[in-house]
């Protein structure tokens, strides 16, 4: 496996990440935690150590997933994780502060993490990347 430096964070990635759709169970099979870790096992024994998710893959069932992998890993796993599409309407309005936050706490906590390597806002309306708020809150979460 290739790594690469991932931005400015100089976390040191696999090339290659393991998304995790199919862990929540939307495709094929119904949900297997028993599979779920096969497969994050599997891509950890080939190198992988960076895996995205969302919230809304089986309304959190993949993160929760993830959580119970990488208290047993017994190595560094990155997660990137996406937001904002529970967002009903699914508006610019709706990526706000209080919103924002409140996606990334539920996150933390259906992983069981203190922090997250990699928050993603999954796919917004084009109006958010030309509102300043909405990475003002993004950068006040990083610090």
């Amino acid at each position: 496996m290739k790594y690469r430096i991932l931005g400015k964070t100089g976390f040191e990635i696999s090339e290659v990440s393991l998304g995790t759709w199919q862990l929540g169970g939307r495709w094929g099979e119904q949900f297997s935690e028993k599979t779920a870790m096969q497969i994050m096992e599997k891509a950890v024994e080939n190198g992988i150590n960076f895996f995205d998710t969302a919230d809304v893959y089986n309304d959190g069932l993949s993160e929760i997933a993830i959580g119970k992998f990488l208290k047993k890993a017994g190595k560094r796993i990155y997660v990137a994780t996406k937001c904002g599409r529970k967002l009903n309407p699914h508006t610019t309005e709706g990526y706000n502060e209080k919103n924002i936050k409140a996606f990334i706490n539920d996150s933390l906590a259906r992983m069981q993490l203190d922090a997250i390597d990699l928050i993603q806002l999954h796919c917004p309306p084009t109006d958010v990347y030309y509102s300043p708020e909405v990475f003002d809150v993004l950068e006040d979460i990083k610090n």
